[in-house]
């Protein structure tokens, strides 16, 4: 990035900084993190942006990738670049699932495994890492409704879903690791009841119940009425409030052939307007953990900086 567009783009991020809407995190993938992992230009830009972007937590991808798996094969990379981050002020939280990988099949009980193993790499790196090395928590994003046979097995995927995520988080408590495990889940599984250990309950109920946090995809363009962020939001919140667990909320900015879905279609300026309404809607519940923004290239290349 030329120093004048990079001066503009601090100057613009410190103006939001100052009164952010909430606490924001953000998705960052495969290729974006590998890139930060190998290049210290890459690290640097993303590093900048993201303070100037008042963005506090990256969701750094931490698992395989074009044949290579660095949090296993070379941790250094993990180690120096965590560092790093920690030095500006940054928390990192290892992002946990891949389109690349197609891990949405790890909810299958045949790829349990799979799934176990991909969460012990993280906990056996934190485990040899310095403090400030150490990734702050873990989000999953493993989406059972992506699967093909989603629409003949809906309710059985979802079981599964459930326990799996009962089993990886039963792994990170064996690993005596106090750090906050949640997962990405989709707005709508709060409309879905399902049995689980003698309890009929909505789906998004019994994940919040396992997990330590939630990030909610909840993508709308817009914070209030029947179909907005606020509302599609707002059984979490308040089951959250309940059961004392934060609740990220999700936001998109990819382009969606569903206009109401992201924000793309919109400026910044449209996205500041309507996080600054939600938050006066339930930035007051203790649940409310901020926003998580989807995702660091796709956010980058919105603005016009890619």
């Amino acid at each position: 990035m030329r120093g004048a567009a990079l001066a503009a783009l601090l100057a613009i991020g410190s103006a939001h900084a100052a009164e952010p809407a909430g606490p924001r995190a953000i998705w960052t993938w495969e290729g974006e993190s590998y890139a930060m992992l190998d290049e210290e230009g890459a690290a640097a830009q993303g590093i900048a942006f993201l303070k100037a972007k008042a963005i506090g937590t990256i969701y750094l991808y931490a698992d395989a990738y074009r044949g290579r798996n660095l949090i296993a094969s070379n941790p250094e990379r993990y180690r120096r670049l965590l560092r790093r981050m920690h030095a500006s002020g940054l928390k990192v939280y290892a992002l946990l699932g891949s389109g690349y990988l197609n891990t949405e099949r790890y909810v299958l009980p045949r790829h349990r495994e799979e799934a176990v193993a991909m969460l012990k790499r993280v906990l056996d790196y934190n485990r040899a890492a310095a403090l400030d090395e150490r990734f702050d928590g873990i989000n999953l994003d493993i989406e059972p409704h992506i699967l093909a046979e989603w629409s003949t097995r809906k309710m059985e995927l979802l079981a599964n879903f459930v326990e799996m995520s009962d089993a990886l988080m039963q792994v990170k408590r064996a690993s005596g690791q106090d750090l906050p495990m949640g997962p990405a889940i989709p707005f709508w599984l709060d409309g879905i009841q399902l049995d689980w250990k003698g309890q009929r309950k909505p789906v998004s109920q019994h994940v919040q119940d396992i997990y330590d946090f939630v990030a909610l995809m909840d993508y709308r363009d817009h914070a209030d009425g029947g179909d907005g962020l606020v509302s599609h939001a707002m059984d979490e919140l308040a089951y959250g409030e309940a059961i004392g667990r934060p609740v990220m909320i999700g936001i998109e900015t990819m382009p969606n052939a569903l206009k109401k879905v992201s924000f793309h279609h919109l400026g910044e300026a449209d996205l500041e307007r309507e996080l600054a309404a939600t938050s006066r809607s339930v930035g007051r519940m203790r649940s409310f953990g901020g926003y998580v923004v989807h995702h660091y290239a796709a956010y980058r290349r919105w603005l016009g900086l890619d």
